[in-house]
């Protein structure tokens, strides 16, 4: 099998609806690669910080996605480790400051041609599930399964203020709804890969739905299209 005739689903969609949950229980159910393509432009950022690089300098940001030191690894509980340059960066990755670095990052329209190539290089057999922004319209626009998951800015707030409460992090509900909207909004503004459902994508809000019933719904197109 080429790489051409690897399936992909691909799941893309805004911060906090979920893609991330959804894309591990695809993986695993399926036994497929899985590929985080949020992490990439979240190491990019990181990168830029420990770096000493301000990420408005556009040439010296795209020159560290281009010569990108990462490695992921999936630690013994399940949890996937980033490295970056061997220092353990993945908890710093995930914060909040992460997000902002990642998604101000993504809008380097060079940098994302940089990190183009290292995300199709994941279409590996039996399968690939694609976690991301534009995996569907830019990266993987012949998947032949694709997933636009939503949800409310107001239910991604909350989802996100508990996770960080159960972290024992001290959060502004209020503020981090404000800082998914301007996520929001710099995702769909960007001249590049704008954030975006593919013509053919299936569009789910998960804004009332649980997470299992997100997954059996994929899963069972997945079927009908002869991927399982």
């Amino acid at each position: 099998m080429n790489r051409a005739q690897v399936p992909v689903i691909a799941v893309d969609g805004p911060s906090g609806a979920g893609k991330g949950t959804l894309c591990h229980r695809l993986a695993r159910a399926l036994d497929w690669h899985l590929l985080d393509s949020g992490a990439l432009y979240r190491v990019t950022g990181q990168a830029c910080v420990l770096d000493g690089i301000d990420w408005a300098d556009h040439d010296a940001v795209t020159e560290v996605a281009r010569h990108l030191q990462v490695a992921f690894e999936t630690a013994p509980t399940g949890e996937v480790l980033v490295t970056y340059r061997g220092r353990d960066i993945s908890r710093a990755i995930r914060t909040e400051e992460g997000g902002r670095g990642a998604s101000t990052v993504a809008a380097i329209p060079a940098v994302r041609e940089a990190l183009l190539a290292r995300q199709r290089e994941f279409r590996q057999p039996p399968g690939l599930v694609a976690d991301g922004r534009d995996m569907g319209t830019v990266v993987f626009p012949d998947a032949p399964l694709k997933v636009f998951l939503t949800a409310s800015a107001e239910e991604r707030a909350r989802r996100r203020y508990l996770q960080l409460l159960e972290k024992g992090e001290n959060v502004s509900l209020p503020r981090l709804l404000e800082d998914i909207e301007e996520r929001d909004a710099r995702d769909r503004s960007r001249a590049v890969a704008p954030l975006m459902p593919a013509e053919d994508a299936v569009v789910i809000d998960s804004s009332q739905l649980p997470i299992e019933d997100v997954f059996d719904r994929v899963m069972a197109t997945a079927r009908e299209r002869g991927l399982v």
